[in-house]
Formats: C-alpha cells, structure tokens, sequence
C-alpha cells in the first residue's frame, strides 16, 4: 500500500508563492514617506478605487464636459498623470512628480499653450527666493525641464522631463508637472496646442 502523496505545485505556482513571501516584508517597509507613492502598497477606503501601484482611477467625465480633443489629468495625490486621446480609445498613465508643497501646489483646469523641444529655464523669483544660487540652464543634460516641454496658461507652470529619474513619484518640483525623458516624448507627439488639463 502506498501513501498519498501530498499535491504537487507546478513551477510556475511555486515561484509565485516564494516571491510572495519574500515580497511581503518589503511592501512593509516600502510604505514609508520617502518611498515613491508608486511603489508604495495602497491602502484604500472603501470608497476609493486603486489599482496595484496605487494609482487611482481616474475618468475624463468626472471632470470635463466633452472629450473633443486630447485631454490631460495631473493627480497630484497619486503622482499620475492620465492622457486620453479625442476619441477616447487611446488612454495612458503615467508616473510623476508633483511639487514639494500645498502652497507651490495649483490646481483647476488649464490647457497646452506651447510646446518645446529641448527647453531652456530661468528660475523663478519664489525660486531664487529659496535658493539664490540658481541660475539660467541653456538645453542639455543639467536642464531641470528635461528634453520636452508643454508650457500651460498659467504662467511657470510646465509639464516636463526630467534628467533626475529619482524625482519621478516624489513631491520634489517647484509646482510643475515631471515625467521621464522618454514618457514625455511620447505625451509630446500625442499633446497638441490647446489639449485641454486639469491639475487635481
């Protein structure tokens, strides 16, 4: 008489449940206030929806009329920024940072005035307040503003690359949008003048 065996995992299950285990001290430990808010595990109210990297859902008709054109939300609390195209059936996400503080924080509805392709910058006066050692950056890989620009109607307000990727999910911006080299080349190609943006 032979004794059961007990069931076997397949590989690919094993590897799973080991990774699981491993992992679950780590998102513990991610959870701190330094650690990019994309990398940190959600914890969600019931009446919040989130998914894995703890991005929250976010839908265009919450916060605009109409779809008629590409369409752009900055969530400043999940660090996201969403893109629709006009017809709705091109939608992207994408990780970044968001400003340092609330007061360096605006937010409402705005819109693409004018797009560059490797910008120049000049500190603001609130900036130079803050750091009088700051100075004009020509285009190139010291630029705060990366290899892209979309410049907003609010004035010092900027979607942008960044060539520091150690910004991307923190709060380290003086109020402006930031995004990796590569996403905001892309959103460049996609966003034309007048794509309308809500800052939320």
């Amino acid at each position: 008489m032979t004794t059961p065996r007990a069931p076997m995992l397949s590989r690919r299950a094993a590897i799973f449940a080991g990774g699981a285990a491993l992992l679950s001290p780590a998102l513990a430990r991610a959870a701190t206030q330094d650690t990019p808010m994309a990398l940190q595990p959600a914890i969600v109210a019931p009446s919040e929806r989130r998914n894995i990297s703890a991005f929250r859902l976010v839908d265009w008709r919450d916060h605009f009329e109409q779809l008629d054109r590409a369409t752009l939300i900055a969530d400043t609390s999940s660090r996201a920024l969403h893109y629709w195209a006009k017809d709705g059936l091109d939608y992207r996400l994408y990780p970044t940072s968001v400003p340092m503080s609330e007061d360096l924080t605006k937010r409402g509805y705005t819109e693409i005035v004018r797009k560059r392709i490797g910008p120049d910058w000049t500190p603001t006066p609130s900036m130079l307040e803050r750091d009088p050692s700051l100075r004009y950056m020509p285009p190139g890989p010291d630029n705060p503003l990366g290899t892209h620009a979309l410049y907003l109607s609010w004035p010092a307000y900027i979607i942008h690359g960044t060539h520091d990727t150690r910004k991307i999910g923190r709060k380290s911006s003086s109020g402006c949008i930031g995004l990796f080299n590569e996403q905001i080349e892309e959103l460049y190609a996609l966003c034309p003048t007048g794509t309308q943006v809500k800052i939320i």
